[in-house]
């Protein structure tokens, strides 16, 4: 019951955890700049990972798509596998996780079932290292090209893409080491087998008893008489 439980929780840890990281890909703010006049804000920069806007004091967005992928920086690139790998493999390790867990009917038996639901933990484990992989290297060239003296050009900051990228990367770390920890505990409660030899009747042990008994004084079986109880009871007889 304990081991179902605590696959149930890491099934629920590792999907929410997919779908944060999933719901990065398609984040606009990976990484954001303003620019800010004596009032308002004038302009506002952000760039993710196709494409790169500025949005203007009237709430008017311009966005320029990155023109060739042959073309792009390689961080850009690297980053892009990282987290297509990341959604692909936590796809791959829901359904692993479906047909491992112990309150699905799929995937064979227990021992079966237990051995896919850690290769599902293994699955989710390396999807929230490529996300988080991707986002850390992404927010590195941040930072280094914010606090470079040298750097001249618009300099940005961490977008909240990044922020949701890393909470979604945690979580399926955290839910892929709970499938992987489920399969110690279905070691550690061995079921027990206990043989049954059927269920013996009053009537059926009395006339074995009687039986036997008639055969040693050479009447048989078909000879012993059934014989009423005794009524008389001696003086130390409890009632």
């Amino acid at each position: 019951m304990a081991s179902t439980a605590s696959e149930i929780i890491a099934f629920m840890v590792s999907i929410s955890g997919w779908v944060l990281v999933s719901s990065t890909l398609p984040t606009d703010y990976w990484k954001v700049s303003t620019i800010d006049g004596t009032v308002i804000t004038t302009a506002t920069y952000w760039a993710n990972l196709w494409k790169t806007c500025v949005t203007d004091s009237t709430g008017v967005s311009n966005c320029k798509d990155f023109p060739s992928m042959l073309a792009l920086d390689g961080y850009i690139q690297a980053c892009r596998g990282l987290m297509i790998a990341a959604v692909s493999l936590g796809f791959f390790g829901s359904i692993f996780a479906l047909f491992g867990m112990k309150c699905t009917k799929v995937g064979g038996s227990d021992k079966a079932k237990a051995k896919i639901a850690c290769l599902a933990g293994i699955v989710f484990i390396l999807s929230g290292l490529c996300s988080m992989t991707g986002c850390s290297l992404y927010a590195n060239k941040i930072t280094t090209e914010f606090f470079d003296p040298l750097f001249v050009e618009q300099k940005y900051e961490l977008g909240a893409a990044l922020f949701i990228g890393w909470a979604g990367a945690s979580l399926c770390i955290i839910g892929g080491a709970i499938f992987c920890f489920s399969i110690t505990d279905n070691h550690k409660t061995p079921r027990m087998a206990y043989a049954y030899n059927g269920a013996t009747s009053v009537m059926s042990s009395r006339i074995k008893y009687q039986g036997s008994g008639g055969g040693a004084g050479g009447g048989g079986v078909g000879d012993f008489k059934t014989t009423s109880p005794s009524k008389q009871f001696d003086k130390n007889a409890y009632v």
